[in-house]
């Protein structure tokens, strides 16, 4: 089996590749996120994640690379990472009573042939209508201040949701299990 590397630097991305039970590396790849301009949600989270597949495959040529890379969509505006408290209650009050879709890009590399496949997941999420005081006392609890959209959907997060539409809910985390599985066995990586 061809060694197998995670582009990323994200704890919650280690975790879910880990359900596969495949050995694998962790590679961070430092690449610029910035959105090009007139560039849809779409095609800069498939864009990211093949850039950080292509990174870590400078260092890792004989490596088969996941990347990938996740956003998150409300009335058509980009919701990146908070970074603080302020600007994740701005996030919550605006996704209060709305759906949210969520785009994971994901990029598998075979370093050695060149060749990648590459796809967009959505993944929506329909919140509760929320007040500030809810908002607050999540906030308090989780500090989500690194998570696309300010909430952790795999811990109290899931208190803030109406319901889940999607394939996969690895998707809503980062990580795409499902076509991820599908794009190794292409690569002769067999899970099962």
């Amino acid at each position: 089996m061809p060694r197998l590397v995670l582009a990323s630097s994200s704890p919650f991305r280690k975790t879910i590749l880990e359900k596969l039970g495949l050995p694998f590396q962790i590679n961070a790849p430092d690449i610029d996120e910035s959105p090009h301009s007139n560039e849809t949600a779409q095609q800069m989270v498939k864009r990211l994640a093949c850039a950080k597949a292509i990174k870590v495959a400078e260092n890792c040529p004989d490596a088969v690379i996941i990347g990938s890379d996740q956003v998150a969509v409300i009335d058509g505006q980009i919701l990146g990472k908070p970074g603080n408290h302020e600007k994740a209650v701005t996030q919550l009050q605006q996704a209060s009573g709305k759906t949210v879709t969520f785009l994971t890009g994901l990029c598998l590399l075979n370093g050695a042939t060149g060749q990648y496949q590459s796809e967009v997941i959505p993944f929506e999420v329909v919140f509760r209508d929320l007040n500030l005081g809810q908002i607050e006392n999540y906030l308090q609890a989780e500090q989500p201040y690194n998570c696309a959209g300010s909430f952790k959907s795999e811990g109290l997060g899931i208190a803030l949701f109406e319901r889940l539409k999607g394939e996969d809910p690895n998707t809503l985390i980062g990580l795409p299990l499902i076509k991820l599985i599908r794009m190794l066995e292409k690569e002769g990586i067999n899970v099962i």
